[in-house]
């Protein structure tokens, strides 16, 4: 890095990182390139180790350079990326009817289909996940202590499993006990379980557009209604828009991801979420919160969930769960249904009693023996390889007009084309030539975002999924052509 710099700026930090953006852009820094170490830096520009690490920081928050562990600091793979992001979406007037189940049903039984290339469903897979050693934590406990473990399980859930879930609250920046967790059958339990508490049928649940159509078939099976919020790819929900909706329509409750939204990877900055906080303790609507992608990030820290960042007088349902991030399969998830305790543990009892002891005990001891760690440290690096490689392959087949997110985060990519386009046309072409992916419609209750589709990078890259990928893209070009 031969570019000079004024080192006595008041803000040196500052300055360095301005000149690591210059070179990057100019081309000296190429995305993928290891940036020069911290200790290199702070010596050729004479500044301190913590100030040279200040600016690094920063860019990474800015999502311009990647931290890998002992490795050093990388310039972003998605720092030049070829298409634009997608738009943010138009708010809707009124709450929408949901009435989704037939599509939903249709995707998750292709999406279940292994023969297909997997890009439609939002589950990892286990190839990729490597869980053998929570599978042997299982099966010997069956082995051993199989008759002792095969009886109901406490109603709030294993003892074990909640301290663990509740030692683990601290890395969040919310302390929790083991009596404020309730363990459910994964997050969409924990989901129907929240919004029974808050809403009745017939009321209006306000919602991130697009949003992830299982949480719209839950509002259809509970009889709610939608309200769609415009929501950014990045920033996430536009607040000014909610403040003037919710002047317009009662809202019972309002249902959001904490990170890294399915579909579009948007994540909310602290300050926007505690603005969202206080519109909603303004208006005295409970906030439930889906933080299942939040241990998938690639940045330095994990975002904090609003129940982190609430005032005494917010009322936020916090609901997350292991499928995405180690188990899909085990289903197990947890609630913290705060001043909703009672109503929550009530629905609990009447719609499934208790969570199977086997799965939360193995997960208890998994967390305990702190293999997590370890896991999440690898899946967020092979994650986010993944979603590079997938940006790459759009970018060398799919339409020049095609517009695609860059989420921090998860394993999922948003993909918006232009308004002609009919991505329901394109998913029952891709069907034909073996390819499964998630059209646009079945992320609105108002059947919006036609022209939209979603990808999953939830599998191990392979040839055959880069090949998929591309094919995929030739597809949309000869579908918009026509």
């Amino acid at each position: 890095m031969s570019a000079t710099m004024d080192v006595h700026a008041p803000y040196r930090y500052e300055q360095l990182a301005d000149l690591i953006v210059d070179m990057i852009d100019n081309g000296a820094l190429s995305p993928g390139m290891r940036v020069p170490s911290v200790r290199a830096i702070s010596e050729q520009h004479r500044i301190s180790i913590a100030t040279a690490l200040q600016a690094y920081r920063m860019l990474e928050d800015q999502g311009i350079l990647v931290a890998r562990p002992q490795s050093g600091f990388y310039v972003s793979n998605a720092r030049h990326a070829a298409f634009a992001l997608p738009s943010t979406s138009r708010p809707r007037a009124r709450a929408s009817t949901v009435s989704i189940s037939g599509v939903v049903a249709t995707l998750l039984e292709h999406a279940s289909n292994m023969s297909l290339v997997p890009l439609g469903c939002a589950v990892p897979d286990a190839g990729l996940l490597q869980s053998q050693r929570l599978d042997f934590t299982l099966a010997r406990m069956a082995r051993q202590h199989g008759s002792r473990h095969n009886v109901y399980s406490p109603p709030r859930g294993e003892p074990s499993l909640r301290r663990e879930i509740a030692k683990r609250s601290m890395r969040i920046g919310h302390a929790l006990s083991p009596d404020d967790v309730l363990i459910t059958s994964g997050c969409t339990e924990a989901l129907t379980l929240a919004l029974g508490a808050v809403a009745k049928p017939g009321d209006t649940i306000a919602v991130e557009s697009p949003t992830y159509f299982g949480l719209l078939h839950t509002l259809e099976v509970l009889g709610l209604k939608a309200l769609e919020l415009p929501t950014d790819p990045t920033r996430g929900v536009d607040i000014a828009a909610l403040a003037r909706l919710l002047g317009k329509e009662p809202v019972a409750a309002c249902v959001l991801s904490s990170s890294f939204n399915n579909p579009l990877g948007s994540a909310m900055a602290e300050a926007d979420k505690r603005s969202l906080l206080a519109l909603l303790s303004e208006h005295s609507i409970p906030l439930i919160e889906d933080d299942v992608y939040g241990d998938i990030h690639f940045g330095r820290d994990r975002p904090k969930p609003f129940i982190a960042l609430a005032q005494s007088a917010n009322r936020v349902i916090y609901c997350s769960s292991f499928s995405k991030s180690l188990a899909p399969g085990y289903r197990v998830g947890w609630i913290v249904p705060d001043a909703y305790s009672q109503q929550v543990m009530e629905r609990k009892l009447a719609f499934s009693l208790c969570s199977p002891v086997l799965p939360q005990l193995a997960v208890a001891e998994f967390l305990a023996s702190n293999a997590y760690d370890i896991h999440l440290r690898r899946i967020r690096r092979i994650l986010e390889e993944n979603l590079t490689r997938m940006v790459r392959a759009i970018e060398a087949s799919f339409p020049a007009e095609t517009k695609v997110s860059r989420p921090a985060g998860g394993f999922m990519l948003w993909l918006e084309l232009p308004k002609q386009f009919d991505s329901r046309a394109l998913f029952e072409e891709a069907l034909e030539h073996g390819i499964c992916f998630a059209p646009g419609d079945v992320f609105s209750a108002s059947r919006r975002f036609r022209n939209c589709l979603r990808l999953s990078a939830g599998h191990a890259w392979t040839e055959r999924i880069d090949a998929g990928v591309r094919r995929l893209g030739r597809l949309a070009r000869a579908l918009l052509d026509r």
